[in-house]
């Protein structure tokens, strides 16, 4: 004679799957059982000894960096603007200061280096094209992406911005290296000379 299984004291009896899992007693996440003594929205971290605290600001910043700079390379294809982009914001519009920089990229457009070029001040920088052709030949580069910061806040181009790129794309033509945009960064906004028809 077989054996009749007993009925879970689980789960009670239902006619069907859908209203026996409606009468099952709700699950708590042990979050909302033992309540966490940091804020919902921190980003926590786990130290050597196991222990969880809040991550400063310094942290994050940090942790950004290194996983923007995954995405940007040696040999990775800049194939998302965004990933540049952020990539930008967070290298240049903190700086008080403007710098001139380059993405150099192979013929896939894949990065070879980015290079911080040109340091200036807190509303300049001298960019030499002449110093931007030797780098490109000197990488090899068949392609590049320039980017510079406004420490002013106003990514707005200015005259001298679109003359320097004028001329730097037309050096860089001359040895068959191509300009494929120039980045006017700022904290809250970048600015594409190619999306605007300025190249």
């Amino acid at each position: 004679m077989p054996r009749r299984r007993r009925p879970s004291p689980l789960l009670p009896p239902a006619t069907d799957i859908a209203e026996a899992a409606l009468q099952l007693p709700l699950l708590h996440h042990p979050a909302t059982r033992f309540p966490s003594p940091f804020p919902a929205d921190a980003l926590l971290i786990t130290d050597r000894l196991g222990g969880t605290r809040p991550a400063t600001e310094e942290e994050i910043l940090t942790a950004a960096h290194a996983l923007l700079a995954r995405r940007v390379r040696r040999g990775r294809a800049l194939s998302s603007p965004r990933h540049t982009r952020d990539y930008l914001r967070l290298a240049l519009a903190p700086l008080d200061h403007e710098v001139f920089a380059i993405f150099f990229l192979d013929n896939r457009h894949r990065v070879i280096e980015f290079v911080p070029l040109f340091r200036g001040t807190v509303d300049g920088a001298s960019v030499h094209p002449r110093e931007v052709v030797k780098e490109a030949l000197t990488r090899n580069a068949a392609a590049v992406i320039l980017a510079h910061n406004h420490p002013s806040g106003i990514a707005e181009p200015s005259q001298a911005d679109e003359l320097i790129t004028t001329r730097i794309r037309d050096a860089l033509a001359l040895v068959d290296i191509r300009v494929l945009d120039h980045l006017v960064v700022t904290g809250d906004a970048i600015v594409s000379f190619a999306e605007r028809g300025l190249l």
